[in-house]
């Protein structure tokens, strides 16, 4: 009775909705400027938010239906709920492809929210959200080329490959040659997004409002207001490109002692537009591509290091942060001016690509959050909690908040040992946060709606880097944690420098400089222990 309830109001939501918005349409495109426009979006709303509710609805009918009278705690209740999971998260993956845009962007934050969704929509997500995109026609492509340059490819570049060789949410990518024979990597928006991206933030804001008025505890309004700042400058190219630039600027500024370890794609401006970006064509290895890298004679775990110290610079000192690091976004290469050592090892180049979303931590928020991680790495229970509070999680979430960052629960989070932090990625830890992740929801729902919305993406940039590491260590590494303690610490204390003018104060920050120093100096020793351990063992 009670899922024939469920049925009946999921029916009437659609039904409703979609009559809504339909009513709607024909008052929109009689007062719009542009009636072509406004009748596709007010076509494609409609449509959209009826496939979003009809899948809604057969989700929550699965889970209804086939948990119905089986025991929790059992076995069987186990099995089938497994097997609910991955029929869920096979439908929501069909229902991104089907909508594409923004609705694939989010399937791939889905891909990394393992604080939050069941292990079964992480690995659906992650397994095809990053490579399997939707394409755009080469006439679709040609399109967009008459439209912004006026000439078709053939006419543009001396060479241009038809077949994209990547394709994701918002774009494609295309190999071309110039006229003066240099290989480049031509970024073409898919044409759809021109008339869908205003469909998608509407069908978006819907469901998000509905289901909050449905489920109080589901309050993830702030996603709204995110897609609403951030869409716009990702769908304009121009942005993108200027952001690359400021970002090497700011490693040849403010990290010159690993500027040379960071590169992003020299931008082609005269071949560049708000919906086509053209870019110095880069050879490499994706960063999760563990077997190529080996291959080109880098070890993974120099990788791992060197991504974990990039976006420490870029959180802790310069405030001006990628903020979508997934592994399609990072290629790997030898360092062009490297030799190969003895052992014929090469160190490695992290490479940046798709500099679309980025976001700038202002100086207090940045001190703070490199306060927090610098307490996180050494334990600091007043330190976690002080920090915490100062970014918005308060005094009853801060632990949450904490484990949310570190995924570990609070009595690791606060244990003194050296490696409290290293996630060993077996099942065990695995199966652990899923736990946490169903018991505390609503309290992890809270604490998303409380935190200021750069935080969010900071937390979206942690997800991302975990699930980085995970793919290159199998885990995470004490090496990873040394960076980060050391970047922060080293940020704080850069800040608190600037702060005080007295002499007492700057003789305060002096004395705590130099007990960063023997802490770090403590860590360096452990690292050093467990690289003669792993000799000697392995």
């Amino acid at each position: 009775m009670a899922t024939r309830s469920l049925w009946r109001t999921r029916g009437k939501l659609a039904v409703a909705a979609t009559a809504l918005l339909t009513g709607g349409a024909a008052a929109t495109v009689a007062t719009s400027e542009d009636p072509a426009t406004a009748l596709k979006l007010c076509t494609a709303v409609p449509v959209r938010l009826y496939r979003d509710t009809v899948t809604a609805a057969s989700i929550a009918f699965d889970y209804e239906y086939s948990l119905w009278g089986l025991m929790e705690g059992s076995v069987e209740r186990a099995k089938v709920k497994h097997e609910v999971h991955l029929r869920s998260a096979r439908k929501l993956q069909e229902l991104c492809f089907k909508n594409g845009g923004i609705y694939i962007k989010l399937g791939q934050h889905l891909g990394q929210l393992e604080y939050l969704v069941p292990e079964e929509y992480v690995q659906t997500m992650r397994e095809s959200m990053l490579n399997k995109c939707p394409v755009s026609s080469y006439d679709q492509v040609c399109e967009v080329f008459k439209k912004e340059l006026g000439e078709t490819p053939d006419k543009i570049f001396e060479e241009f490959d038809p077949v994209p060789i990547a394709s994701a949410s918002l774009a494609q990518v295309h190999v071309a040659r110039t006229h003066d024979g240099q290989k480049v990597a031509v970024k073409v928006q898919h044409t759809h997004m021109t008339d869908t991206a205003t469909a998608d933030r509407a069908t978006v804001e819907v469901i998000v409002n509905t289901l909050h008025s449905v489920f109080p505890s589901f309050d993830y309004r702030w996603l709204i207001d995110e897609i609403r700042e951030s869409l716009p400058k990702e769908l304009d190219f121009l942005v993108e490109a200027k952001n690359s630039e400021k970002c090497l600027e700011n490693f040849r500024k403010l990290s010159p002692h690993i500027a040379g370890y960071v590169y992003a794609p020299k931008v082609h401006w005269n071949l560049s537009t708000s919906k086509l970006l053209t870019m110095e064509f880069m050879d490499g290895a994706h960063v999760n591509d563990v077997k190529t890298i080996q291959k080109l004679g880098i070890q993974p775990n120099e990788v791992a290091t060197l991504v974990s110290q990039a976006f420490a610079e870029m959180m802790f000192r310069h405030g001006f942060v990628h903020c979508d690091p997934h592994a399609a976004n990072l290629i790997v290469r030898p360092l062009p001016s490297g030799k190969r050592t003895i052992l014929g090892k090469r160190k490695p180049q992290l490479v940046l690509l798709d500099h679309g979303l980025y976001k700038e931590l202002d100086f207090t928020t940045r001190f703070n959050y490199a306060a927090l991680w610098k307490a996180l790495i050494f334990s600091d229970a007043n330190g976690i909690k002080e920090n915490s509070v100062r970014l918005g999680a308060g005094e009853d979430l801060y632990a949450l908040f904490a484990a949310i960052l570190t995924m570990k629960p609070w009595n690791r989070i606060i244990d003194p040992s050296v490696d409290h932090l290293v996630i060993k990625g077996d099942d065990m830890e695995r199966s652990e946060r899923q736990m946490y992740a169903s018991q505390f929801f609503p309290q992890i729902s809270e604490l998303l709606r409380r935190l200021p919305r750069v935080i969010l993406l900071m937390l979206k940039t942690n997800d991302c880097l975990r699930s980085v590491n995970s793919c290159l260590l199998q885990g995470s590494s004490l090496e990873t944690f040394f960076i980060i303690g050391k970047v922060s610490s080293e940020a704080v204390i850069e800040a608190k420098k600037l702060q005080r003018k007295s002499l007492l104060s700057r003789l305060d920050v002096l004395l705590e400089e130099i007990l960063l120093e023997v802490r770090l100096l403590g860590m360096q020793i452990a690292l050093w222990l467990l690289h003669l351990r792993r000799a000697l063992t392995g």
